[in-house]
């Protein structure tokens, strides 16, 4: 596996064809399991990746309030995650699923699928090995093993916050 410098990035973004193996697991349930995604590459970020919305367990998602805008991509709307709606034992992870239904021209191929925030969920999983997520809470980038930093978002490198 070929290691990637996330400075060298594109800015815009690049998207990007994947087909390693992606595995996200959410309240003890395979959220997805996909051979098939596109990752999105920007400049001190680690890759975000897209989900096709056939990979993933819709019974899992809820429609959230509020909307995002991403200079490059659009406007993003937002996703719960939900276990048990409407139960006493219900389980929901606010807002940690995006999607872009209508997005720019340049990155029209990500409409109607899905990302999500890493360290939000159980576990991300990137050809079997464990994803860190990106720090700072805001960014929904996957650390992988093959990737040299710094990340935005790092608290030891501001200039990139």
């Amino acid at each position: 596996m070929a290691l990637e410098i996330v400075a060298n990035y594109p800015r815009p973004p690049a998207l990007v064809p994947c087909e390693r193996h992606v595995r996200v697991e959410v309240f003890g349930r395979v959220l997805c399991d996909t051979h098939r995604s596109l990752r999105v590459l920007e400049t001190f970020h680690p890759p975000t990746f897209y989900l096709p919305p056939e990979a993933l367990d819709a019974s899992l998602l809820e429609p959230a309030p509020g909307r995002s805008f991403c200079e490059w991509k659009g406007v993003a709307c937002y996703f719960d995650l939900v276990n048990g709606s409407g139960t006493v034992s219900e389980q929901r992870l606010r807002r940690v699923v995006w999607q872009y239904p209508e997005p720019t021209s340049a990155y029209a191929a990500l409409a109607g699928w899905y990302a999500l925030y890493p360290g939000a969920v159980e576990g991300c999983w990137l050809d079997g090995e464990r994803v860190r997520p990106q720090p700072g809470g805001f960014y929904g980038g996957w650390i992988t093993s093959d990737l040299i930093g710094p990340f935005k978002g790092d608290p030891l490198h501001p200039e990139l916050v």
